[in-house]
């Protein structure tokens, strides 16, 4: 990772992710452990798509879902006593949300490539849901 990604990935951290978090723990209404692999993020050249890749790969899918999930009390109850961590990586560059997802152990695992068919959110929005769902 060169100067050029440590300083888009350093923006994002300080801006957005700070207010994403803070997004997605009021949604849960709980506070949600984050581990993001941010070198694994670091595509090379492509600094300048981090901010809105990063939010539309990882972010606004687990936004929708969570705010589908946490609609009643039912849901709020569910998550808070199953998901309790978010691994945020790309270390298999997958490209679809089949692929993307896992859970095990109160650990989601989003294993994603940050520049690949980031305008397909409503996809992995929609996988995501339907496969929490069928977790809690």
């Amino acid at each position: 990772m060169g100067l050029i990604e440590k300083r888009a990935i350093k923006a994002f951290q300080e801006g957005s992710y700070i207010n994403l978090v803070k997004e997605i723990n009021t949604i849960a209404g709980y506070e949600l452990v984050f581990d993001v692999k941010w070198d694994s993020l670091a595509a090379e050249e492509y600094a300048h798509l981090y901010e809105e890749s990063f939010n539309k790969v990882y972010f606004t899918p687990l936004i929708a879902a969570l705010k589908e999930i946490t609609s009643d009390d039912l849901g709020k109850e569910a998550l808070k006593s199953t998901l309790k961590k978010v691994v945020i990586k790309n270390d298999n560059n997958i490209y679809y949300a089949e692929s993307a997802y896992s859970f095990d152990g109160g650990t989601l695992t989003i294993d994603h490539s940050p520049i690949s068919n980031i305008d397909n959110i409503n996809e992995r929005s929609e996988y995501l849901t339907k496969m929490l769902c069928k977790l809690l």
